[in-house]
């Protein structure tokens, strides 16, 4: 590790996680036309966004910068995988790591793993159906598209908030950060499907300003400790997510980690840590 890399990453210890996030993600909600245009304007030149397959193309349009952070793209801009037993990647990004779960720890980088009992809140209950089972962990960069969708098609059971520190999700914190996505704040949601149970993990990061679902709206922030929702007993309806409709999205950034038990996937043998991924192309293949 260079001296850059080490300052980085003394860095991330010292630096506030969370004031330094939420000043950020005020600014990314400032709606003054001199302000959050040259920022939209900066940061496409910057990440090279293409924002021809935005729904919206002309990026002064967008009522602040987290408006066109979160875009909606066009129809055809992401199609589904249509093959059978097809499971979908759930967001634009890179693989950074897929395979087993195995003595209840996921692998991270470089001889480095972390708890799935964790990961899930400490509840062992709730860990139980994926000890063993299958995981992929979905990297999103700045330039990505930033909603999060539906591997398969599930009714939601439990979504669990779990607060934690706000540490870079880049690769170099994965290497040197042990435990990494089992300390930052993150948001679980569980589905029951026709693969058996799945979670969809939606994972925070520095200057990650919130976390969103469709059926809960802003889930983060503000709150700073655990909580759980038991949707099976609680919703009046069930609620239903179909294959490829949005489930979440991020205001910045971050890390979307799928988990099903053993048994139920084959993950797609053309994907390696590090490889491109979009929206609703074939992540696995059901069993």
């Amino acid at each position: 590790m260079d001296i850059k890399q080490r300052l980085f990453i003394f860095m991330q210890y010292v630096l506030p996680h969370h004031t330094l996030s939420r000043l950020i993600g005020y600014l990314a909600e400032c709606e003054a036309p001199w302000f959050k245009n040259r920022l939209i304007a900066w940061f496409i030149k910057r990440y090279q966004v293409n924002m021809s397959e935005a729904q919206l193309e002309d990026p002064s349009a967008y009522r602040h910068f987290n408006d066109f952070f979160t875009r909606a793209l066009k129809a055809d801009a992401r199609p589904l995988d249509q093959s059978e037993k097809a499971v979908l990647c759930p967001a634009d990004g890179a693989i950074s790591q897929l395979g087993n779960i195995e003595h209840g720890r996921i692998f991270q980088a470089k001889g480095h793993s972390f708890s799935l009992l964790e990961l899930l809140g400490g509840d062992a209950e709730r860990a139980a159906p994926f000890m063993g089972g299958h995981f992929a962990t979905v990297y999103l960069s700045p330039k990505d598209y930033h909603r999060v969708h539906m591997p398969l098609t599930g009714i939601l059971r439990e979504m669990v908030y779990i607060p934690g520190r706000l540490f870079s999700v880049n690769q170099t914190t994965a290497e040197h950060v042990p435990e990494l996505f089992a300390r930052n704040e993150r948001v679980a949601c569980i589905f029951d499907t026709e693969q058996g149970p799945m979670a969809v993990v939606l994972v925070g990061a520095m200057v990650v300003a919130s976390i969103e679902t469709v059926w809960a709206g802003l889930v983060t922030p503000p709150m700073r400790s655990l909580r759980s929702y038991d949707y099976s007993q609680t919703a009046r309806q069930p609620i239903t997510l179909e294959k490829g409709a949005e489930l979440g999205r991020f205001k910045l950034g971050s890390t979307a980690i799928v988990l099903f038990g053993p048994n139920h996937v084959t993950w797609d043998n053309t994907l390696a840590p590090a490889s491109a991924v979009q929206v609703g192309q074939r992540l696995a293949a059901e069993l």
